[in-house]
């Protein structure tokens, strides 16, 4: 499959979503881990991509939402952006709000690697 129209399936079929180097338990970057972070501390599963793990993403993803870095959050298939907006939105409490509206249409299953 074509590395944009797996991104476009990851991110279609993930209510909450983020594209990291790492992963939330042993995140390779500071704004990934910071990022990883702020999602958990919102208290519902999220899908994790490492893009370290995945150079067709790691390469794609920049073209996919004209995003240039990583992390990469994305909520109801929106890019919401990355870590210093993550924070932002933590911080003022409409992280925590995005996720459990999104959170909701999560099939019941157990948080895992999107990849």
């Amino acid at each position: 499959m074509d590395p944009l129209e797996r991104i476009k399936e990851q991110v279609e079929n993930n209510p909450i979503l983020i594209y990291m180097k790492g992963t939330p338990q042993f995140p390779q970057c500071g704004f990934s881990s910071r990022a990883a972070a702020a999602l958990q501390q919102c208290g519902e599963k999220f899908a994790y991509v490492n893009v370290l793990a995945d150079p067709e993403i790691f390469e794609n993803l920049p073209k996919f939402a004209d995003w240039p870095t990583f992390p990469q959050i994305y909520i109801d298939g929106e890019l919401i952006g990355g870590c210093d907006i993550t924070l932002e939105l933590l911080e003022s409490g409409e992280l925590q709000k995005m996720v459990k509206e999104a959170a909701k249409k999560w099939p019941k299953e157990e948080e895992s690697s999107a990849g």
